[in-house]
């Protein structure tokens, strides 16, 4: 997974000189600092499968954190009634815990899943973890 870092905000893309906004990252820990809880452990739990699936590049901003592969995945964003977990897959999703979805161009769909207090990262949702990690190849 080569990738280029911006010189001007030192945050990794997977093409050179690739548009982005310029922002300072930072750490996983700052993105989540005083927000809920279950909001980190839903994340936590993202990470961990997909640590098992392969490499994985986190790039935290304030906002949220981008997951990577060749290219994004999910942007995972703390709110402040949920976490918001945004996919690109192939396809749009149909179930009822997908709040928004949107074209992205090139076949590619960001589906919106809010994660609220009390709801569990279960295996359908893994597996739409996978299946973004699996379309994130260039």
């Amino acid at each position: 997974m080569a990738r280029w870092v911006c010189p001007r905000c030192e945050r990794e893309f997977d093409k050179a000189g690739q548009g982005h906004v310029c922002v300072p990252g930072c750490t996983v820990d700052d993105t989540f600092a005083g927000r809920p809880g279950y909001q980190r452990a839903a994340y936590d739990a993202i990470i961990a499968f997909l640590d098992d699936l392969g490499p994985i590049h986190e790039d935290a901003v304030k906002v949220g954190v981008f997951l990577k592969r060749d290219r994004k995945l999910a942007e995972i964003r703390p709110m402040a009634r949920a976490l918001s977990v945004e996919l690109y897959l192939p396809r749009a999703l149909d179930d009822a815990r997908v709040v928004r979805v949107y074209p992205i161009g090139r076949g590619r769909f960001v589906n919106v899943v809010r994660v609220k207090d009390g709801d569990v990262v279960d295996e359908r949702i893994l597996g739409w973890v996978a299946e973004a990690y699996g379309d994130a190849t260039s």
